[in-house]
């Protein structure tokens, strides 16, 4: 049996679970995707990558570039598919924050 693209999923490793943070480090092999899911923590991304991803949310799908080593915020609530939109391995580490100040402390 052959796997289409659409059915790659990346492989998530989790690196460090603690009451503080959750470390996973995400590998999409060529046209692999996260599956829809919704960001419950906020989180920062540190593309291990340089190349392009595709989030595909509630606005539509949006083709990202990103640079090894160039963090990014994301707030808690995003709801997306991410894919990897190249032609080689593309791999990055989220870091989510679970000891988050509550809006208005």
């Amino acid at each position: 049996m052959t796997t289409a693209p659409s059915d790659l999923r990346a492989v998530a490793t989790v690196r460090i679970d603690n009451e503080r943070v959750r470390v996973t480090e995400f590998r999409f092999a060529p046209g692999a995707s996260t599956g829809a899911h919704r960001h419950e923590l906020a989180y920062v991304v540190v593309p291990l990558t340089t190349g392009r991803l595709a989030a595909t949310g509630p606005t539509g799908e949006a083709l990202n570039e990103l640079v090894a080593g160039r963090p990014y915020f994301r707030p808690a609530g995003v709801e997306h598919d991410v894919r990897n939109a190249n032609p080689f391995e593309f791999a990055f580490i989220e870091i989510e924050l679970k000891d988050q100040i509550p809006p208005g402390a």
